[in-house]
């Protein structure tokens, strides 16, 4: 059981892969939580779309509880996540977040999505997007383990 994030886009700048070194060294099962960094497609506009969207769907598992990321989802707080994450891993189903490109995902991938998250109706780089949820899965093992680290 583990959590793979799927990103499309450039390997983690310095100061972000600082702050995701940070809260991934605490995790512990069944939050382990594996990156999959995808390039970004030389392909314009909804020619990218659709090649970036096949290849994260190549990433994905059959048996896989996928959480696409997407401005227009649902914005959920941090125990609701803790929650959504919680229940396919107590089902031994791994866990796949994805990170479109700048272009964003085909119907496909939403299809294939069992939730959309929004993390907010602000558009965030996509660089600050894997830093936030690298804090927000740690922040959801803190809730699930009932330890204070978030506060109501």
């Amino acid at each position: 059981m583990s959590i793979r994030i799927i990103a499309v886009g450039k390997k983690h700048e310095s100061w972000v892969a600082e702050g995701i070194e940070r809260y991934l060294k605490r995790l512990k099962r069944p939050f382990v939580v594996e990156w999959v960094l995808l390039p970004h497609s030389e392909l314009p506009n909804a020619s990218a779309r659709q090649e970036e969207s096949k290849r994260i769907l190549s990433r994905l598992n059959a048996n896989d509880y996928v959480i696409l990321l997407d401005e227009r989802g649902k914005i959920i707080d941090s125990p609701g996540l803790s929650s959504l994450l919680l229940t396919p891993l107590e089902t031994s189903r791994d866990v796949a977040i994805i990170i479109g490109g700048a272009y964003g995902v085909d119907d496909t991938v939403h299809q294939m999505s069992d939730f959309v998250w929004s993390l907010s109706q602000l558009v965030f780089p996509h660089q600050l997007v894997r830093l936030i949820l690298a804090e927000q899965i740690y922040r959801a093992q803190e809730i699930a383990g009932g330890r204070p680290y978030h506060h109501e």
